[in-house]
């Protein structure tokens, strides 16, 4: 354990800035990917049971 304490070091806040845009940026990004691939399957769905319904 000791060995891990002398070797590990807390990254600087510029780095801490840039890692937290890029977790930020994909963040959204998968998020709207997300609401993307929703949108598409819930049109999907809906024109199929419209279909099947008329």
């Amino acid at each position: 354990m000791e060995e891990l304490r002398n070797n590990v070091t807390l990254p600087s806040r510029a780095e801490s800035s840039n890692l937290m845009v890029i977790v930020a940026v994909f963040s959204i990004l998968f998020a709207l990917a997300t609401w993307g691939v929703d949108t598409v399957f819930s049109k999907l769905v809906q024109l199929y049971f419209n279909n099947i319904l008329n």
